[in-house]
């Protein structure tokens, strides 16, 4: 990008920037929790997220002396829950090793966990001011229509020209304001759908626009079909209190706490794959009762369709085999545990509702 865009590009930012809260300072740790925030997910849906978790956890010291599960719990519903885990991590690291206080350098920032190559590059520019480029998805959108890049998304191609291209036209000492620009440009102007082109301070020089192809890019990449799992899981009584485990820190949705259950395998009917899991997990037999519910979330890489039963323990105590803990709660007490979507719904249901959790047997 010559001078004379990144002179139009800042212009336009002076004017046009969206307010928000974490730039009201350049303070590294509000510009680290909002970049990690915003990492596939909308400014919409971060906004009040962000402010409570600043009310929560106002400074590094603070998040790094939070428990993990109060840290997960003020992340539930932002999804991606390595996101949180990696930002406590983090917290820690330089609490306890930098006294407090981020690297300034790219590399420095990278070695951190759940910092990548566009984090670090974006709180190296906006919150110490060094020369360093960002790419996130309004970047490469808008770089992919101003040059025209014609190689598919998130190819290793397109990633390469894209990187230089973000790093070669870097205005010098202005690279904080520069790579915010591009992402308000992306956001208000250069949007995925439907680009006000007119209205964009760039388009004179926008190769895609004057080819008239600014629909087109970014090139998208062929779809791969996403795999759908069918998924039971036991609601399992005892008294007035039903069972929860945590699972493991290493897997999808790490720390988080579920109904126990998993996948059902060809062949087996829901009953047949929920006692083959609950057997498997917690060494025990249980007797399914009624069907509870039915719920469907999508993943990033697959989509799931959970059948919840209400059941109970046929004689012997479940064991912790697969599972970081086992917790038998009152249905309350249920909020105080972070979970994922779908058994916050369940979770949420049980609380809320007047249904008895008997078992119908």
């Amino acid at each position: 990008m010559s001078s004379s865009l990144a002179d139009h590009l800042l212009d336009w930012y002076q004017v046009h920037a969206r307010r928000l809260p974490w730039r009201e300072n350049s303070d590294p740790y509000h510009v680290w929790i909002a970049e990690v925030m915003l990492q596939q997910t909308r400014v919409e849906t971060v906004l009040p997220y962000y402010e409570r978790w600043m009310v929560r956890f106002p400074s590094l010291a603070a998040l790094a002396a939070a428990s993990q599960q109060e840290v997960l719990s003020a992340w539930e519903g932002l999804g991606y829950y390595s996101r949180a885990r990696n930002l406590h991590r983090t917290a820690q690291i330089v609490n306890d090793e930098f006294e407090g206080q981020f690297p300034h350098d790219v590399n420095s920032l990278r070695r951190l966990p759940g910092i990548g190559r566009y984090t670090a590059g974006a709180i190296a520019s906006i919150a110490f001011g060094e020369d360093e480029p960002a790419l996130d998805g309004n970047i490469r959108r808008v770089l992919s229509r101003v040059f025209d890049v014609r190689q598919p998304a998130r190819s290793n191609e397109s990633e390469t020209q894209l990187w230089q291209l973000a790093a070669s036209n870097l205005p010098s000492g202005r690279a904080g304001e520069y790579n915010q620009a591009l992402m308000d440009l992306g956001s208000l102007i250069c949007t995925p759908r439907q680009p006000d082109c007119p209205a964009c301070p760039l388009n004179k020089n926008c190769l895609a626009y004057s080819l008239g192809v600014q629909a087109e890019r970014p090139v998208k990449a062929v779809k791969k079909s996403v795999p759908h799992h069918v998924v039971s899981s036991a609601i399992i009584r005892r008294a007035d209190q039903v069972l929860i485990a945590q699972r493991p820190q290493d897997g999808l949705l790490g720390g988080l706490w579920e109904f126990p259950g998993g996948k059902i395998e060809p062949g087996e009917d829901l009953v047949m794959g929920l006692k083959r899991e609950i057997c498997e997990e917690l060494g025990v037999e249980i007797e399914v009762g009624a069907a509870y519910g039915i719920y469907k979330h999508a993943y990033t890489h697959f989509r799931v369709t959970l059948h919840a039963f209400l059941c109970k323990l046929n004689g012997s105590q479940p064991q912790n085999i697969y599972h970081t803990n086992l917790v038998w709660t009152d249905l309350p007490s249920l909020s105080d545990y972070p979970m994922g979507k779908i058994d916050r719904q369940i979770a949420n249901a049980l609380i809320n509702t007047s249904q008895s959790i008997t078992p119908d047997l």
